[in-house]
């Protein structure tokens, strides 16, 4: 019982790494473009 403890805490703690890792190096900023929509105003 204490090995599976020892490898949940051990995955546990390399999952929090690899996240951190990924947070900080991957491109995560959204792509961005113009966008020209027609409106009508005071339409009665």
């Amino acid at each position: 019982m204490g090995r599976i403890i020892k490898a949940l805490f051990l995955l546990a703690i390399l999952g929090f790494i690899a996240l951190t890792g990924f947070a900080y190096l991957a491109d995560l900023s959204p792509s961005q473009s113009e966008v020209k929509v027609p409106v009508t105003l005071n339409a009665d």
